[in-house]
């Protein structure tokens, strides 16, 4: 079925009582899913299995295990966004800053998301800065439970042609390079989201992935510098 007729019949149409956030939690919990096996996520260790070490010896294992934003950009440059959490970091339009859901539909020029408070947003690429997060660890099969080790995240900045890679630190700052460390105690709880477990945030600019989700699979990206929305 082409994208013409699809329109016709209505099929990207959500009625008042679908468009509710509750009901695509599990797309995104999906998504995930698909996240950990296209990227070859590690299994969040566990605190029962590991003997208690020093901090120092924590940290150092925690950075082995973090995988490599440089090395992802690839793989998230071709992949499918449907069930991610998409969040306008900057934008031309200044009204769209902010706004933040679970892409249900992207198109060559917008991604279409739900937001927390049940509305449906249009988000035009052109001229927008978006960040999106992927699971620190493997989501294992998209489990409701899960623990979050103890462990110092680092914040870190790389670019590439589409998406700019940041390891999410609980603190605020830290750009430019520098690197901050915070050690957190190790807590089970109920992941409704990525962004309820250790993930890693990227940043993707929409005047460089203005492509339908499908031809971004077969396209060769280059590297290009952005100075400017």
């Amino acid at each position: 079925m082409g994208r013409k007729e699809a329109a016709e019949r209505g099929l990207w149409r959500l009625r008042d009582e679908e468009t509710r956030w509750d009901l695509f939690v599990p797309l995104h919990r999906l998504w995930l899913g698909y996240m950990s096996e296209l990227l070859g996520l590690a299994i969040p260790p566990s605190s029962s299995s590991q003997p208690s070490t020093s901090t120092s010896t924590s940290t150092t294992t925690m950075r082995t295990m973090m995988p490599q934003a440089a090395g992802m950009h690839a793989k998230l440059l071709k992949a499918d966004f449907h069930g991610s959490i998409m969040t306008v970091r900057r934008s031309k339009n200044a009204t769209l800053v902010g706004a933040s859901g679970i892409v249900i539909q992207e198109t060559e020029n917008t991604f279409k998301v739900v937001t927390r408070n049940d509305k449906l947003k249009v988000l035009p690429k052109q001229g927008s800065i978006f960040s999106f997060a992927v699971p620190l660890y493997s989501s294992g099969g998209i489990k409701e439970e899960i623990s979050a080790p103890a462990a110092a995240t680092t914040t870190t900045t790389t670019k590439s042609s589409g998406t700019d890679g940041r390891r999410n630190s609980p603190m605020s700052g830290g750009g430019g390079g520098e690197e901050e460390e915070e050690t957190v105690g190790t807590k089970t709880t109920t992941m409704a989201t990525v962004l309820d477990a250790p993930h890693i945030e990227f940043e993707l600019y929409g005047n460089q992935f203005c492509f339908r989700a499908v031809d971004r699979a077969s396209r060769k990206f280059k590297h290009k510098e952005t100075i400017e929305l």
